[in-house]
């Protein structure tokens, strides 16, 4: 069964919510850091958002994955980029990151329909 990346975003997206009220200086440093981590250098955003994805991946994180594909989704990411970017994050991380890559292609497909 295909994991529902939109429904997962926004469960997470509920108890973050909670987190802000419970610990707000926490939230607000990491929502910092990464404001700062993503905002375009050397590297664009888009570029930046497909590492965060590989890295979601090889951390087998359905969070990470559902958020980056959305915001890959939404900087005009190409199903080639994302699709070699799953190739990258398998061969870094072998079996496990293979499995991570073929939900994080439903998940992206679930974002671009969005």
């Amino acid at each position: 069964m295909t994991k529902q990346y939109k429904e997962i975003t926004q469960n997470i997206n509920q108890s973050l919510a909670k987190l802000r009220t419970q610990v707000p200086d926490v939230m607000k440093g990491f929502s910092l850091l990464a404001q700062a981590a993503t905002q375009d250098g050397a590297l664009d955003k888009k570029t930046k958002e497909l590492i965060a994805l590989a890295l979601g991946i090889a951390s087998h994180c359905d969070g990470c994955i559902g958020f980056h594909t959305q915001a890959l989704a939404k900087l005009g990411a190409s199903q080639e980029e994302v699709v070699e970017t799953l190739g990258m994050a398998v061969y870094m991380g072998g079996g496990p990151s293979l499995m991570y890559a073929a939900e994080t292609l439903s998940a992206f497909e679930q974002a671009k329909a969005s």
